[in-house]
């Protein structure tokens, strides 16, 4: 738990150190978050209106009508599109800092834009693969809703490599699926099935964060006073929200340091050759 803990921390530390010479790149995740709400505004009406409609099947015994499945489909699609569009253009821009490149926003964009149809290809694949697994995970039992946990956690782990590749090379996605599985097997072995990356250091952050949020806005309402319990939500909502960014920011940078680490086998300036081998350690 310790190691592990250490580990994920010097991690974050490296990441950070990268960020600090780019803060632009906190745009990237920024820009993404803006997007996902455009997304999610688009698709609420059509979803909501069919809800209705949707109702009567189900009481009649039902499954859910075939056109929902096909606006939750698209709203997959929509949302996996803009997540790996900005997650390239953050992962190239981090693969020129760590290159001793100077990116610019305009140099991530560029790089996702080259990339456009096979982050598309890509985001087909994914929403594909997300909406079989919750179709399946509808109609099954315990039992069944556990393994098909455990395929969805599989699919993850396999394709964490996928965006670096995307970002790095000129290949489709289902040829950058298959070369982040291998990269990972051939890297870390087995032991890519044990927990990866910054996730215990940032949800220790994060968990603390929300606590000095959540004694906030108590001691707002103890004062009674609607300004202060207004302003104490803002405050805490701004400091989730910036942890957040700055975690997806971090949390690009660190892929592609991996991705630098399993393709050429050395290490990254800031990031401890030893922590990169043992980012996929087992638990234990």
């Amino acid at each position: 738990m310790f190691a592990r803990l250490e580990r994920s921390w010097n991690l974050v530390k490296a990441s950070a150190s990268v960020l600090q010479q780019d803060k632009e790149l906190l745009v990237f995740p920024l820009i993404s978050t803006a997007a996902l709400v455009v997304v999610m505004l688009c698709f609420a009406l059509p979803v909501f209106g069919l809800a209705s409609l949707d109702m009567l099947s189900l009481r009649r015994g039902g499954d859910p009508s075939p056109l929902m499945y096909v606006i939750a489909f698209l709203f997959y699609f929509a949302q996996y599109s803009v997540i790996f569009f900005f997650n390239t253009a953050l992962v190239g821009a981090a693969m020129i800092r760590l290159d001793g490149g100077d990116p610019t926003v305009k140099d991530g964009i560029r790089i996702a834009t080259s990339k456009i149809g096979v982050i598309l290809g890509y985001a087909f694949i994914a929403a594909t693969v997300g909406m079989v697994l919750r179709i399946i995970q509808e109609r099954v039992g315990f039992i069944g809703k556990i393994i098909v946990g455990l395929l969805g956690v599989g699919w993850t782990i396999a394709t964490y490599l996928v965006v670096p590749v995307l970002a790095d090379r000129d290949v489709g996605p289902v040829q950058a699926i298959r070369e982040s599985a291998a990269l990972l097997k051939e890297t870390w072995g087995e032991n890519v099935i044990g927990q990866a990356g910054m996730g215990l250091a940032f949800g220790l952050i994060m968990l603390g964060v929300i606590a000095c949020g959540v004694f906030l806005v108590i001691v707002a309402f103890m004062s009674h006073s609607v300004f202060l319990i207004l302003a104490a939500f803002v405050i805490a909502g701004l400091a989730v929200g910036i942890t957040a960014l700055v975690q997806a920011a971090l949390g690009g940078i660190y892929a592609a340091a991996l991705y630098r680490f399993a393709t050429n086998g050395e290490g990254t300036p800031g990031f401890d050759k030893g922590v990169m081998q043992r980012a996929f350690a087992p638990k234990g």
